[in-house]
């Protein structure tokens, strides 16, 4: 537990550069050695990318990990540089291993926004509001999945930032036992 506590700190100092990144240079982390499958979603009706990366030594040990789920999970968007992250962290002995799984975006402000009656939030982008039908693509569909093609424990984590923090946060009031612990960065909630 403490180490989830350490993990929660130091994506809190993470949240802190994000919120300043128009003063930084943009990321350029190199896409990490990962596995890349597609699931064929009935809940979705649509093909999602699904990126995992696995920490060293996964390969050769018979230990099962924590999942960490990501949307924006993209090699286009946050999974390099959150897996990097997650590397030197446990290389650094601050964290266990864990497992991260990145969803790559097809439509982002239809699967991470809630239901909306607001008329200027649907001229936004044409399809906006299914984040249930997305939260029960990842547990009906992806959590099997994952489950049967890597050593899992039962604990399962959630991260994202902007957009994915909002689709977090509105999973932590929705189905708060879906995830065992949520880290929300810089959630869009003025949504």
């Amino acid at each position: 537990m403490k180490s989830i506590y350490k993990l929660l700190l130091l994506f809190g100092l993470f949240t802190c550069i994000i919120s300043c990144k128009n003063n930084l240079p943009e990321y350029n982390d190199p896409i990490p050695k990962h596995d890349t499958f597609t699931v064929d979603s009935k809940q979705l009706n649509e093909k999602r990318v699904i990126n995992v990366w696995v920490p060293e030594g996964y390969s050769t040990s018979k230990d099962s990990l924590t999942v960490l789920y990501m949307p924006d999970g993209g090699t286009k968007e946050d999974f390099p540089h959150i897996a990097n992250t997650l590397a030197e962290l446990i290389k650094a002995n601050k964290i266990k291993p864990v497992i991260l799984v990145g969803i790559e975006n097809i439509q982002r402000r239809k699967d991470l926004t809630p239901k909306t009656e607001i008329e200027e939030d649907k001229k936004i982008a044409s399809i906006v509001g299914e984040s249930k039908e997305f939260r029960t693509f990842i547990q009906d569909e992806l959590f099997p999945e994952i489950e049967k093609r890597y050593r899992t424990k039962a604990e399962k984590g959630i991260i994202g930032e902007s957009l994915a923090g909002l689709f977090i946060m509105e999973t932590f009031m929705e189905q708060p036992n879906l995830f065992n612990f949520y880290i929300a960065i810089d959630p869009s909630l003025w949504w």
